[in-house]
C-alpha cells in the first residue's frame, strides 16, 4: 500500500528504526528520535544498494517520488545513481575550496612571508576591496577575462591606474599558482595587458641646465635654513640616489673609509642591495656632518626626534625655501639631473642605469648585480662630482 501524507504526519518512532514503504524501492526511515529520511532501495550490476533522497519534511512525498523516478532512469541508462550523486558532491566540494579567493590566499601565504610589510598590506588590501567581492566566489578555473577586467577597472575608476596593473599582474601571479597545482587551465589575467588604461608617466620636475645648475648649487651652499636640511642638500647632488634612501641613511651602512655607502636591500625599491661610490667631496661632507649626527642612527635625524629620518616634506621644504618652486625642482630631480647629464657627456648607459639602480628583472641575476660596473662607477662618481663642484664655481 502506498504512503500518504497524512500517514506519513502520524507515524510514530519505535525504540528501533522502521520502514514505511511506498513502492518500487522507496521508503521512509524513521529514526527512534523521530526523524524521517527518504532511502530508495535499488540494485546496480548485481548488487543492493540504498541511495538517500533527502529528509522529510523538507523533500515531500511528492518530491520523493520525482527523486526516486529521477535516479531510477539514471539506473536504467547504465549510471549508478548513488555514484553520480557522490561525483556531484565531489564537484561542489572542490568548487567551493578552489574559488579564486581560497586559491588567492593560499598563494599569499606562501609568497608573502619574504615581502615588506606595506607591500602585503597594499596587495591584500586591493584583493579585498577589489578583486574578492567580484570574483573571489568564482571557481579559479572559471573565472572569464571580462569579469576579471570589470575588478582591475573599478581600480581605475578611483584615478589609480598604476594600481590597476599591478593587481592585473598580481592575478596573474595566483592564475598561474592555481594552473601549476592543478585548478586552472589558463590565465585570465594574460590578455589583459592592453584593456587598461596606459600609465601616464610623471616626471618629476629638474634643472638639466648646467647654468642654471650651477646656481642651485650655490644657493644650496648658502643655505642658511637647518643644518642638517643643508647637508642633506648638498650630498644629494652627488650621489642621486632615491629621497627615501637619502633621508634615511645609517651610519652603519657607510665606509667612509673605503668611500662606500652599501644600501641594504630592504630599503630599495627593487630589493636588492646597492653600492653608492663616494666621491671625495662626499667623504668629506659626511665626515663634517658626523661631529654633529654621528651619535645618532640616521644621517640626517628628525629636527624632532633624533630617533627618525628626515622628513621628505622637511627636504623640499628646503628648495621652496630658496625660491625653486614645484615646475621647476623636486629632491627626486637630481637623479633625472644626473641621469640626462650623464648621458649626455657619453657615459656608458649601463654604468648610468646601474649606479640609478633601475632593478635587473632577473631574480637570479639581480642577486649579484649590486657589484656591476663598480670601478667604472667609482670613476663616473668622482667625476660627476668634480664636474658640478665646476658649475658651483662658475658665476
Amino acid at each position: 500500500m502506498k504512503l500518504s501524507d497524512a500517514a506519513i504526519r502520524s507515524a510514530k518512532p519505535t525504540d528501533r528504526e522502521r520502514k514505511l514503504f511506498d513502492g518500487n524501492g522507496l521508503y521512509l526511515l524513521i529514526a527512534p528520535n523521530g526523524g524521517k529520511r527518504w532511502r530508495w532501495k535499488y540494485r546496480f550490476g548485481g548488487k543492493e544498494k540504498v541511495l538517500a533522497l533527502g529528509v522529510y519534511p523538507a523533500v515531500s512525498l511528492k518530491d520523493a517520488r520525482q527523486k526516486r523516478e529521477e535516479a531510477d532512469a539514471q539506473r536504467r541508462a547504465g549510471i549508478d545513481p548513488g555514484v553520480q550523486k557522490q561525483a556531484i558532491k565531489a564537484a561542489i566540494r572542490a568548487e567551493v575550496s578552489n574559488t579564486f579567493e581560497v586559491v588567492a590566499r593560499e598563494w599569499f601565504a606562501q609568497q608573502s612571508i619574504v615581502w615588506a610589510v606595506t607591500h602585503r598590506r597594499h596587495t591584500m588590501a586591493y584583493l579585498e576591496k577589489d578583486i574578492y567581492p567580484l570574483i573571489g566566489g568564482i571557481p579559479v578555473g572559471g573565472v572569464r577575462p571580462p569579469q576579471l577586467l570589470e575588478a582591475l577597472r573599478r581600480i581605475e575608476s578611483r584615478g589609480a591606474p598604476s594600481a590597476a596593473k599591478k593587481m592585473r599582474q598580481t592575478c596573474g601571479q595566483i592564475f598561474r599558482y592555481a594552473i601549476a597545482t592543478g585548478r586552472a587551465d589558463y590565465d585570465a589575467a594574460a590578455g589583459l595587458r592592453d584593456a587598461l588604461s596606459p600609465k601616464v608617466v610623471k616626471n618629476f620636475a629638474s634643472i638639466k641646465e648646467p647654468k642654471i645648475i650651477g646656481a642651485l648649487l650655490r644657493d644650496i651652499e648658502m643655505y642658511t635654513g637647518n643644518l642638517i636640511v643643508r647637508f642633506a642638500l648638498r650630498v644629494a647632488p652627488y650621489v642621486f640616489v632615491r629621497p627615501g634612501e637619502l633621508r634615511r641613511a645609517e651610519w652603519s651602512e657607510f665606509n667612509l673609509e673605503g668611500s662606500e655607502w652599501r644600501i641594504p636591500a630592504a630599503r630599495m625599491k627593487m630589493k636588492e642591495q646597492h653600492i653608492v661610490p663616494l666621491a671625495r667631496q662626499v667623504v668629506s661632507l659626511l665626515k663634517d656632518l658626523h661631529q654633529y649626527t654621528g651619535h645618532c642612527t640616521f644621517v640626517f635625524p628628525s629636527m624632532r626626534a633624533n630617533t627618525a629620518p628626515i622628513s621628505d616634506m622637511t627636504l623640499l621644504a628646503g628648495l621652496r625655501r630658496m625660491g625653486y618652486g614645484k615646475e621647476e625642482m623636486t629632491v627626486h630631480g637630481f637623479r633625472s639631473m644626473a641621469s640626462t647629464l650623464l648621458n649626455e657627456q657619453g657615459y656608458n648607459r649601463d654604468w648610468i642605469e646601474r649606479q640609478l639602480a633601475h632593478g635587473e628583472r632577473n631574480s637570479i641575476r639581480a642577486a649579484y648585480n649590486y657589484a656591476e660596473y663598480l670601478p667604472e662607477r667609482k670613476k663616473m662618481m668622482q667625476e660627476w662630482a668634480d664636474f658640478l663642484d665646476g658649475l658651483r664655481e662658475q658665476s
